[in-house]
């Protein structure tokens, strides 16, 4: 049985909404890509809880990698997140595998909104597996953050899939898998994260206050 995770908060206790996110599968909720996030939310004004998967949280605890938890342990996470945290001003979602997750729990428990940042629609090579089932009919208002580049899902791919209404796209002109974009392009991964923050910020602002 999965314990309750520990939680990291950044942004003010009163904030109209908070957003649970949870991390990608090869890096802790204090990455870089995940601080950034956080930190520029909570500068909006926002509260942001960071938590993480158990294979994580033991990382963290013996220095040794594992591969992430089988699907039922890591939706059982959220879900202990999510009853903790309530619902009722909650926005959930995370990076790849921590978004890809909470989209799985989005509808069931009823959360006012989710924020997946790069969501990985297929395996990267692989554009034959969908993970796109769900957000077919998916009723949580949804944003994905995704780079134009990321391997997990192209400008190109995304437009030919059967997406809920619920769900809008910001695209990071030329960013990675992690919203990065090349030298070339004259773009820099701080301007990309900067509007990316602004574009959540602004989705979660339209959802801090219950109907």
């Amino acid at each position: 049985m999965t314990t309750s995770p520990d939680l990291l908060f950044d942004g003010p206790s009163d904030a109209p909404l908070t957003l649970a996110l949870a991390h990608g599968a090869g890096v802790p909720m204090d990455s870089a890509f995940m601080a950034a996030f956080a930190e520029g939310l909570a500068a909006e004004g926002l509260r942001v809880a960071r938590f993480e998967f158990p294979y994580m949280a033991a990382r963290r605890s013996d220095g040794r990698k594992r591969p992430p938890d089988r699907e039922p342990v890591l939706l059982e996470a959220w879900r202990h997140v999510i009853a903790r945290l309530g619902p009722e001003n909650l926005a959930i979602g995370g990076k790849s595998l921590g978004g890809r997750m909470a989209s799985l729990v989005a509808d069931e428990t009823a959360v006012r909104g989710l924020v997946c940042l790069g969501y990985p629609f297929h395996p990267p090579g692989k554009p034959d597996r969908l993970r796109t089932a769900h957000l077919e009919a998916i009723e949580t208002p949804t944003l994905i953050v995704q780079g134009t580049r990321d391997p997990f899902g192209t400008p190109a791919e995304v437009e030919g899939y059967r997406l809920s209404p619920a769900v809008r796209l910001h695209w990071a002109a030329d960013g990675d898998h992690g919203l990065a974009p090349r030298k070339a392009s004259g773009r820099t991964a701080e301007q990309n994260l900067a509007e990316a923050v602004a574009a959540v910020a602004a989705f979660l602002r339209a959802r801090g206050t219950p109907p």
